[in-house]
């Protein structure tokens, strides 16, 4: 998208300034069929966590890290990290890389002289990932349901599963719209995915942190990955635990990452 492109869409048929609704609805729009165009950004948030879900579902590699629950199978336990894993992809490695670019282009430098303002654009950003993180959550739980038989265990909350995802979205956008608010673009797609690489090895999403050794446990269990995915396991009913302490550790991580977002975010 040029930045003529994007100030068009954004001014009403009569070149007045178009409402802040219409103005956000079209940006996002802009984004989806923008974010559907790059082929990087489908293979990590759709293809990849497509790829581990059958892969440690059907293999159980994984040591005694899929439930807590008696009788489970491994895909029980495998679901809702991936579901984290998918979430961390959207909103830290797509969202940051790609806004990062856009940044060093000049795209949100001229973005910034047209009626949307910095907040809107960053409403669109959150909203497109949400759209993104919705056909993912359909694309890993149809494949659970088809290829393993999967269905939520017993005592299961669609109210948490909900306030997880919404609380992941949440934290992982935000984190992904400070660096790339703040770092240049290569610095940004560099450290993105070095973060999303440690946190699948040590970051609690495939194995739970209290599963980790020593001090690798202690510091995963206060990373929003951890308790992203320690929430949608209690959350689908793959392992019993306290709901509270992972969602009110999400809670804090989106709180903070978005407020130092809306102070730090730079447009050039």
């Amino acid at each position: 998208m040029t930045g003529r492109a994007g100030a068009d869409v954004l001014r009403a048929g009569d070149g007045r300034p178009a409402r802040v609704a219409t103005r956000v609805m079209a940006m996002l729009e802009m984004e989806l069929r923008l974010t559907s165009r790059r082929l990087e950004n489908l293979v990590v948030t759709l293809v990849l966590p497509a790829v581990l879900l059958l892969f440690f579902g059907s293999v159980p590699v994984l040591p005694d890290a899929a439930t807590a629950m008696p009788g489970a199978r491994p895909i029980d336990g495998v679901l809702p990290a991936i579901l984290a894993t998918a979430i961390v992809a959207a909103g830290l490695v797509n969202l940051g890389i790609s806004t990062g670019f856009e940044r060093s282009y000049g795209v949100l430098k001229r973005l910034g002289a047209s009626p949307l303002t910095r907040g809107q654009l960053l409403v669109a950003k959150v909203g497109t990932i949400a759209v993104v993180e919705a056909v993912q959550a359909v694309l890993l739980v149809g494949l659970a349901v088809a290829v393993f038989g999967w269905g939520p265990g017993p005592g299961w909350s669609p109210v948490a599963v909900g306030a997880a995802l919404v609380l992941g979205t949440a934290a992982f956008s935000a984190l992904g719209l400070l660096l790339a608010g703040t770092l240049r673009a290569e610095a940004t797609m560099a450290l993105t995915n070095a973060l999303f690489l440690l946190a699948l090895l040590l970051g609690g999403l495939l194995v739970p942190g209290h599963q980790l050794p020593g001090l690798l446990g202690a510091l995963a269990s206060l990373l929003p990955t951890a308790a992203l995915a320690d929430a949608l396991r209690v959350g689908l009913g793959a392992s019993t635990g306290d709901l509270g302490g992972p969602l009110f550790l999400l809670a804090g991580w989106a709180l903070v990452t978005a407020a130092l977002t809306a102070r730090t975010f730079r447009w050039e």
